[in-house]
């Protein structure tokens, strides 16, 4: 019987073969490349449900832990989700954009002399990692625990067609647990944004088609 085709460009899956990679539930693949040995208190009481449901409780935490993250054209889109604990970001090769919704910061009251209101809709930030850093790319980002972040493929070239893949470091501290770890709903997404920022970036939602951007 014939090889089933290869999904991946074999340059691509070369990379995927030789890093150990396997597919990420946020879409990507992934590698855990380091797992701290030390332990710390866990700093997320607000995951504790029960002391006997030990999926989403634990006393403590790795003291940080590492992966490989790519993205590829076969698999190019991170959708929206947030880690409770705080993400550095190492850029490695390719291109890509970045959508930071500042979710932990709706409701939270501003106490400068000018203004005392309550936010009602997220801030967004969104940014283009690669390696111009002339023109404004990252090499180097930190997303702090309680934001949801996407990521989504761009090509090798501002005005290119083709990518080889975005190939990312991620260092979670304290260590990354899925008890940690959540998707963004749309329905949360609707209550976050405005009703035109929806529309902009529901594709990038987990179990959204991208034909729908």
């Amino acid at each position: 019987m014939p090889n089933p085709p290869t999904q991946e460009e074999p340059a691509i899956q070369s990379t995927i073969n030789a890093l150990n990679l396997r597919p990420h539930s946020e879409g990507g693949y992934y590698s855990e490349t380091d797992r701290d040995p030390r332990r710390v208190p866990n700093p997320h009481p607000q995951l504790v449900t029960s002391a006997t449901d030990t999926d989403t409780y634990t006393e403590s935490r790795s003291a940080s832990s590492s992966i490989l993250y790519l993205l590829t054209p076969q698999r190019p889109l991170g959708a929206f989700h947030r880690n409770q604990s705080r993400t550095v970001h190492v850029w490695q090769r390719g291109r890509g954009r970045y959508v930071v919704i500042y979710a932990d910061e709706v409701g939270s009251r501003n106490h400068s002399r000018e203004y005392n209101t309550e936010k009602t809709k997220a801030r967004v930030e969104t940014f283009v990692v690669g390696p111009c850093v002339e023109g404004g790319e990252r090499v180097q980002w930190v997303v702090e625990g309680g934001k949801y972040k996407a990521s989504c493929l761009l090509p090798d070239e501002p005005e290119g067609e083709g990518s080889s893949g975005l190939l990312i470091s991620e260092v979670v501290v304290p260590g990354f647990e899925f008890a940690d770890h959540d998707f963004l709903r749309k329905e949360k997404m609707e209550e976050l944004l405005t009703a035109e920022q929806v529309q902009e970036l529901s594709w990038m939602l987990k179990g959204e088609s991208s034909a729908s951007k």
